[in-house]
């Protein structure tokens, strides 16, 4: 996502940081919810397993940590496998990411909505593939402020191999269903 466009307006930084914390506590939450039983599970993100897209989802704070100091991490690069204690991994985590933005004051490289909608997307799949926790708990406001973004962003000749074409929904589908669809989840 080369000249990447902000959807929040300047005087709702406050307000964006905020939904950043929630959508980092909630992909806790559902990370808590992985056992080991379910790790080869598949997952809508296809081509990745339970165990994989958790390993993917716990990375995510640190990849965001590279590219708020304006550095590129080696997205090549398979993340720390992790066997156990997800949510405390991820946790870990989030703890260095929120650190790293309090010291910068707010001011980094790249929008917190691109956090947000990485997040959004992945913990919207790792529930959907655990079955648990219930899609009612997740917050509907980290779905729409990355669905903003990703529309923004995600146009038919960026959107690689990690999201499909956009499906279509029905006109009363809830944040997350739409924003699944927009990332061409079935």
């Amino acid at each position: 996502m080369n000249g990447v466009t902000t959807t929040t307006d300047p005087d709702t930084v406050g307000n964006v940081q905020e939904v950043l914390k929630r959508a980092l506590n909630q992909a806790g939450y559902v990370l808590d919810h992985v056992q080991a039983d379910a790790l080869e599970k598949p997952t809508p993100c296809e081509e990745w397993t339970v165990s994989e897209l958790a390993d993917h989802l716990i990375a995510a704070p640190r990849r965001f940590i590279t590219m708020m100091r304006g550095e590129q991490p080696d997205r090549a690069a398979a993340p720390p496998h992790v066997e156990d204690g997800w949510g405390a991994a991820f946790q870990s985590a989030a703890d260095d990411l929120l650190d790293e933005l309090q010291r910068r004051g707010g001011e980094v490289a790249v929008p917190l909505e691109m956090e947000i909608a990485e997040l959004a997307v992945h913990t919207w799949d790792l529930a959907t593939a655990l079955g648990s926790p219930p899609m009612s708990s997740l917050d509907p406001d980290v779905a729409r402020i990355a669905l903003a973004f990703m529309r923004a962003n995600l146009t038919d000749d960026n959107r690689g191999a990690a999201f499909g074409q956009a499906r279509s929904v029905p006109e009363d589908a809830d944040a997350y269903r739409r924003l699944a669809a927009f990332a061409g989840r079935r």
